[in-house]
């Protein structure tokens, strides 16, 4: 394991690694660069152990990670990489990655460079709404040449330590495939909420969005300044993303002038197949998990019933969901368990303490 690591950037994402290391691995010395309140604060919650006044000072450690907007973080990865010791790993935490890989392709370094990008947040940012379960169960993805370097384990460990589940991506299909994961969503959220910002007879179409309009949309409150330069550095990737969407859109149009409702609805059944593939193989996970649903009653002390009684059973749950509730009736809860056999033996469980379960 590495003995020293530094943090450049203790915002959601910097401050929720640090807090996460920090209560997995207490024994590693975490410094950090930021403006000194911050720094300060993050000191005083024990949540760092020193705090560093230039970024120069971490080349000392055995890991750094760049946890910063896009184009902040280049600036600093071209000041970094040339003067890194030898064997220490610069890594990043960025949404974009093939624009670092191309850049330390031409820098002459003694260190190493691992691009990373946890699939994980949060609409707040900043260093007040960090947390450190913020990557349990998260997708966290590698640049491919991670793979061929023996120091690698070291930065696997740590993120193995937090919660994360780990995948090699080649940067510029990482790219492509956040541009229609991650990236388009966000501009669909945005579109979404604008185009139904409107009025007719002073009536705002807006109050009347319900549940379903509010979670499609809720990355739309993401802050800007986060999303400005990933959208410069993987703008040609997220453009074509636009048009895919766009001709998915036209389709659909055309069948409805058509009135070709069989078609719409072999969409609908497409679209339905493939959204239930991920919550039931993948969740967003690397490794799949497996699901129980349980019925409750509306009642204090329902969640530690059900957690207590599978602590005693030493079963680990991997997620938890409350996907439905009517208040004073129940609600249906959604477990993730690690196997199918902890599936099958919660199931049990559940039946024993009077729950039902699906």
């Amino acid at each position: 394991m590495p003995k020293k690591i530094t943090i450049i950037g203790l915002g959601l994402i910097g401050g929720s690694l640090a807090k996460a290391i920090k209560k997995s691995n207490s024994e590693l010395i975490i410094s950090a660069f930021d403006i000194p309140e911050v720094l300060q604060k993050a000191k005083e919650e024990k949540v760092i152990d020193v705090k560093f006044s230039s970024i120069e000072e971490s080349v000392n450690s055995d890991i750094i990670f760049l946890c910063l907007p896009v184009d902040v973080a280049l600036e600093i990865f071209e000041k970094l990489a040339p003067i890194l010791n030898e064997n220490s790993i610069l890594t990043d935490v960025c949404g974009v990655k093939n624009i670092f890989q191309e850049k330390w392709n031409k820098i002459k370094s003694k260190g190493l460079y691992v691009g990373g990008h946890p699939m994980t947040g949060k609409e707040k940012g900043g260093y007040d709404n960090s947390d450190p379960l913020l990557f349990e169960n998260s997708v966290y993805i590698l640049t491919d040449s991670a793979k061929d370097l023996p120091e690698r384990n070291n930065l696997i460990s740590i993120i193995e330590s937090i919660g994360a589940r780990i995948t090699f991506v080649p940067p510029e299909i990482h790219d492509e495939i956040v541009a229609y994961v991650s990236h388009l969503p966000q501009m669909v959220a945005v579109s979404l909420v604008n185009t139904a910002s409107k009025k007719n007879n002073d009536k705002n179409f807006i109050d009347f969005a319900a549940g379903g309009f509010y979670d499609m949309t809720r990355i739309a409150s993401s802050d800007f300044n986060v999303w400005e330069p990933i959208l410069k550095q993987n703008k040609d990737k997220i453009l074509f993303a636009i048009e895919s969407l766009k001709n998915e859109l036209e389709v659909i149009s055309n069948y409805l002038n058509e009135n070709d409702i069989k078609s719409i609805a072999d969409k609908f059944e497409t679209a339905r197949r493939t959204r239930d593939e991920i919550p039931k193989n993948r969740k967003g996970f690397l490794n799949p998990l497996y699901d129980i649903y349980i019925f409750v009653p509306d009642e204090p002390g329902v969640i530690s019933k059900i957690s207590t009684a599978l602590f005693k059973e030493n079963i680990n749950i991997k997620d938890i969901e409350l996907l439905k509730i009517r208040e004073g009736a129940g609600g249906t809860f959604r477990l993730s368990l690690e196997s199918e056999g902890d599936a099958i033996k919660s199931k049990i469980i559940m039946d024993k303490i009077g729950f039902k379960t699906n």
